[in-house]
């Protein structure tokens, strides 16, 4: 069965990220965030039972997996290792725009930061 899913159905977070969780559409083993950031913003400290892929796709995004940090720009794909802390703001002077894909029918995530 084809579903097409408008944008505005799917969860906000914040004023312009959006949350797509595979499990609400008939158990999809993936999950994603659309992200949208303004220069400045971004999660805080967190992890996850699973990789995450970042797909930069406009802007630039300082993202720290563990005890590195890294610079990534548009065009460019980060990798997380499952369970291992992570956080990213966007370090640019434009919007942020990404891709966070979570291979799980949900987003499980733990916080590590307040």
């Amino acid at each position: 069965m084809t579903e097409i899913i408008p944008t505005e159905k799917l969860h906000m977070l914040g004023t312009e990220t959006h949350l797509f969780q595979g499990g609400e559409y008939g158990d999809i083993p993936i999950s994603f965030f659309l992200v949208s950031a303004s220069p400045g913003d971004g999660p805080k400290l967190h992890k996850h039972p699973y990789v995450e892929i970042f797909v930069v796709q406009e802007g630039q995004a300082t993202i720290t997996i563990g005890d590195t940090t890294i610079k990534v720009e548009e065009g460019h794909i980060a990798i997380g290792p499952a369970n291992v802390p992570h956080k990213f703001i966007n370090s640019g002077k434009g919007l942020l725009r990404m891709v966070n894909i979570h291979p799980s029918k949900e987003v499980i995530q733990q916080w590590l930061e307040d």
